[in-house]
C-alpha cells in the first residue's frame, strides 16, 4: 500500500489508500505444454489500482513527494507528458485533491484513454504522434520554461520518486505473495520506473534473483507505454546495470498473446501485458525450475477499439 501522507487532504485517504496490494495471478493455460512443470508463472494485476493501472503507484508517490518538498502547492498546475496511464492517474488524484492537471499526450493514443482523461477533467494537449512521448516531453518542457512558477512538473521519466514507489511497494508485495520463492522478475521498459524500482529492491531481498527487462523490437510499434530505448530519449531514472538480460518483443506477438490471454485464461489485458507474457515465456522456457513474475500494467478495456481484436 502507498502511504497517504498527512499533508494530503483527509478525504483523499479512502481512494488513495487503495493504491497497491494488487492480486498476483497464476498464468496456466497459455504455458502448457511449453514450460517445465517445475516452473510457475505469475502476473501482478495492476488494473486493481483505483484509476486502473500500475501508474497509480508512482503518480501518488511523485505528487506526495512534491507536496512534502514544498514544490507542489495548491496554486500550481500539475503538468507532465504521458502516453495515457500516468496521465489518467494524475487526473484521478487531481480530482480527489483539487489540483488542476495539464497533460501532453501523443495524438494517436486510443479513444478510451482520451475519454477517461476528459471524464476526470484533465486539460490535454495532443502532440505529434510520430514523436511519441519524446515529443510530448519536449512540449511540456517548452510550456514550463515559459512560466515555471505556474507549474509543478513531476517529470515521470526523470523523477526518482517514480522508481521509489515500486521499491517501496511492488517489490515487497511480489516477494511476499510468492512466499519469497520468486526466481525471475520480468518487466517492460517505458519510463523504466517499474523495472528499476522493483528490480533494485528484489535484488536486495534475494541476491540470486534474475531481473529481465523487455522492450519493443522496433522504433515503430504498437505497444503503448513501452519505449524502444535505442531510438528514444532514455529516461534519467533508468539503470541498465539492473538488467540481467534485455529481451525484445514484436508488436504482433504481443497482440497475439493478448487475444490468447482473453480466450484461454479469461484475462483481458492491454498490449504491454501481452508483451510481458511473451517475454516471460521466453524466460520460463529457458529454465527447468523457478517462479517467474511479471506485471500486467493495465486492463484490456482501454484498448477495445484497437483493430487487433478483429484478427
Amino acid at each position: 500500500m502507498i502511504d497517504v501522507d498527512s499533508h494530503l487532504d483527509i478525504h483523499s485517504a479512502a481512494i488513495l489508500a487503495r493504491v497497491g496490494n494488487t492480486p498476483l495471478l497464476k498464468i496456466e493455460n497459455v504455458t502448457k505444454p511449453l514450460i517445465s512443470p517445475k516452473v510457475q508463472m505469475y502476473a501482478k494485476a495492476e488494473w486493481y489500482n483505483p484509476s486502473g493501472s500500475v501508474k497509480d503507484r508512482p503518480a501518488v508517490n511523485m505528487i506526495s513527494e512534491g507536496a512534502r518538498s514544498g514544490e507542489l502547492t495548491k496554486d500550481k498546475i500539475i503538468i507532465d507528458a504521458t502516453s495515457g496511464n500516468t496521465g489518467i492517474a494524475y487526473a484521478m488524484i487531481g480530482s480527489v485533491l483539487g489540483y488542476r492537471i495539464e497533460l501532453a499526450v501523443p495524438a494517436n493514443v486510443g479513444p478510451e484513454r482520451k475519454h477517461i482523461l476528459r471524464a476526470y477533467g484533465a486539460e490535454v494537449s495532443y502532440t505529434d504522434p510520430l514523436e511519441g512521448t519524446d515529443g510530448a516531453q519536449q512540449y511540456v518542457k517548452m510550456i514550463v520554461s515559459k512560466n515555471p512558477a505556474k507549474y509543478f512538473y513531476p517529470d515521470q521519466y526523470n523523477n526518482p520518486a517514480n522508481w521509489q514507489a515500486h521499491y517501496k511497494t511492488t517489490a515487497l508485495e511480489i516477494y511476499e505473495q510468492t512466499g519469497r520463492r520468486i526466481t525471475h522478475f520480468v518487466a517492460g521498459l517505458g519510463t523504466t520506473g517499474t523495472f528499476v524500482g522493483t528490480s533494485r529492491r528484489l535484488k536486495e531481498l534475494k541476491s540470486d534473483i534474475k531481473c529481465i527487462s523487455f522492450q519493443p523490437d522496433s522504433p515503430i510499434h504498437g505497444l503503448e507505454g513501452l519505449k524502444h530505448l535505442p531510438t528514444a530519449i532514455v529516461p534519467g531514472i533508468y539503470d541498465a546495470k539492473l538488467a540481467d538480460e534485455t529481451l525484445e518483443v514484436s508488436t504482433q506477438d504481443a497482440y497475439d498473446m493478448v487475444r490468447r490471454l482473453a480466450r484461454e485464461e479469461g484475462l483481458l489485458v492491454g498490449p504491454s501485458g501481452g508483451a510481458a507474457v511473451v517475454a516471460s515465456l521466453q524466460v520460463a522456457q529457458s529454465i527447468n525450475e523457478g517462479v517467474v513474475v511479471t506485471i500486467f500494467g493495465d486492463h484490456g478495456m482501454k484498448y477495445l477499439s484497437d483493430q487487433f481484436w478483429e484478427n
